[in-house]
């Protein structure tokens, strides 16, 4: 079993800054890739981010040189720093990680989203 929880949303202003948190835990046998996406009331769940194993990183255009991905492996969390926020960026933001459990089986998993509000 491998669980995400995330943390870290909640009501921000215009221009302002927050860190979300994703910790994995459980059968885990090694994380391979870890992304952040994100869904706004009638629009469609985008990518916003992601970090491999090795530590390469990806971003949307409409977040790059705002929003940091990055991670601790000792704790198997993976983190958003998300700086100059602005009203288009609220959504409900969902932790994604593809993982090898210890049953050495390649799984995808999602974390339980948490709520970004950006005030103007």
């Amino acid at each position: 079993q491998v669980q995400l929880v995330e943390s870290g949303g909640g009501l921000v202003q215009a221009g302002g800054s927050r860190r979300l948190s994703c910790a994995a835990s459980g059968s885990i046998f090694s994380i391979n890739a870890m992304a952040w996406y994100r869904q706004a009331p009638g629009k469609q769940r985008e990518l916003v981010a992601t970090i491999a194993s090795g530590g390469s990183t990806m971003y949307a255009d409409s977040v790059k040189g705002r929003f940091t991905i990055s991670r601790d492996n000792a704790k198997n969390t993976v983190y958003l720093q998300m700086n100059s926020l602005k009203p288009e960026d609220t959504a409900v933001y969902y932790c994604n990680t593809i993982v090898t459990t210890t049953a050495r089986v390649m799984t995808n998993y999602w974390g339980q989203g948490t709520q970004v509000t950006v005030s103007s």
